[in-house]
């Protein structure tokens, strides 16, 4: 055999050696999972907290009346603008005037009496005057021994008795004095119920409500019955969307948060706010077995609402917080897996060899080196193969976690498919699925 032909042969055997290795290899890569990536850029992120509820105006009265009657007289229809003072609704006076009529009549009566206590009273004076002269007469004719024992006597017991009835009369007056005062208080009552009988508007509003028709009878409240709400008015200068916040979110929520607020009526249309109230109690759920727990929270709008009304369905996105050009890691390539034992019992936990690992400080480390612990990360692809890289996470994004320790920008994170990503161990060959996305 030549020498080219022994060189020829030799060549052909490398070149399916080469393709048998190769076959071989492929086959083996087949088996390896194939994964969704992404590369971590800097990017912004807002913590959005979401919460629904309705849209009200920030004052509202319900007019209701002190007095009860039945309607004379309706001026306004639900819907009109009112302003501050201007007629509403008249209440039939017949009974309230009488009452007014009945107490000037017994308030005259009251000063006549006082009159007339007033003039016994001199009469009285007089009386007691007059008995003290005749006294000083009859004791000075009794020194003389003019007039009997007896006349002195008596002239004494008639001054005991005038100024007796002198006293008398002026406890009288006091009484008058006081029926007159007595009987001007209930004029003044009397009165005050005859001006509520014409019920005007407290604010400048719109009539939002209207519960009472020309003809019906209105019923005061008492203890256990409200009254009747005549019609309520609502100024909508100010309006506020009263959202509940879950529980879970409501740590994150403060005062002057900016928020944006939909308005399911008003759709295309984006409000501004910010939050002026947080509940400190919840709210109470009328659902039978409902396990919720939500606080209620207010957000302010900016400016008008044109065509908005009451209790319209609103959502309320609060932005709790905001990071600017921070390492941002996709929400769905964040998994949890169990660490350990820690470094004194079996060295420290599996990284890739360029990220530093990070234990988030939400983490508490393990108590005992010899158990397990669960740490939130990510699997970061180098050399073909998964890594599980343990991160410290800061606010979270619509789509994005800030990623404070643990990751840099540049890095491949494995984002998908969930079922890879939930069984995926550190090490693991994996495949990057080159195809474009939304195939």
């Amino acid at each position: 055999m030549s020498v080219e032909r022994k060189v020829l042969i030799g060549i052909a055997a490398g070149l399916v050696g080469t393709a048998l290795a190769g076959l071989s290899l492929y086959y083996s890569r087949a088996d390896d999972p194939l994964v969704d990536v992404e590369r971590i850029e800097r990017r912004n992120l807002e913590a959005v907290v979401s919460a629904s509820g309705t849209v009200e105006p920030q004052l509202s009265v319900d007019i209701s009346s002190s007095v009860m009657g039945r309607v004379t007289r309706l001026a306004v229809n639900e819907g009109e603008r009112v302003a501050a003072g201007q007629f509403l609704l008249q209440i039939d006076p017949e009974s309230l005037q009488s009452a007014v009529d009945s107490g000037v009549a017994a308030l005259r009566a009251a000063e006549s009496s006082l009159d007339q206590a007033r003039v016994a009273v001199e009469t009285a004076r007089v009386n007691v005057a007059r008995a003290r002269e005749t006294l000083e007469r009859q004791q000075e004719l009794w020194e003389l021994r003019l007039v009997s024992r007896d006349d002195y006597d008596q002239a004494r017991r008639d001054v005991e008795l005038r100024d007796t009835e002198y006293r008398a009369r002026t406890v009288e007056v006091a009484t008058a004095r006081q029926r007159v005062q007595q009987e001007r208080a209930r004029l003044d009552s009397a009165e005050y119920d005859l001006t509520q009988v014409t019920i005007t508007s407290p604010i400048d509003g719109v009539v939002t409500r209207r519960n009472i028709e020309a003809g019906e009878t209105v019923v005061i409240g008492t203890m256990n019955n409200p009254g009747t709400v005549l019609m309520t008015i609502a100024d909508f200068s100010v309006l506020e969307a009263h959202v509940e916040v879950d529980e879970t979110d409501i740590p994150a929520v403060r005062f002057d948060q900016p928020a944006e607020i939909t308005i399911d009526a008003l759709p295309d249309r984006v409000y501004r706010g910010v939050v002026t109230e947080i509940g400190n109690s919840p709210i109470q759920s009328d659902a039978a077995g409902s396990q919720a727990t939500n606080f209620r929270v207010v957000v302010t709008l900016d400016g008008d609402v044109p065509g908005v009304r009451p209790g319209f369905t609103a959502t309320a996105d609060i932005t709790t917080a905001t990071r600017t050009d921070v390492v941002a890691v996709p929400i769905q390539s964040t998994t949890v897996r169990e660490i350990g034992p820690g470094p004194a019992a079996g060295g420290p936990a599996p990284t890739s060899s360029s990220v530093t690992p990070a234990v988030s400080a939400a983490q508490p480390a393990a108590a005992d080196a010899g158990e397990p612990e669960e740490v939130e990360g990510v699997f970061v692809v180098r050399d073909e193969r998964a890594a599980f890289v343990r991160i410290e996470t800061g606010i979270a994004g619509d789509r994005y976690f800030e990623a404070l320790a643990g990751l840099a920008a540049g890095d491949l994170v494995v984002t998908g498919p969930f079922d890879v990503v939930r069984t995926l161990e550190d090490g693991d060959a994996v495949r990057i699925d080159e195809r474009p996305a939304g195939r």
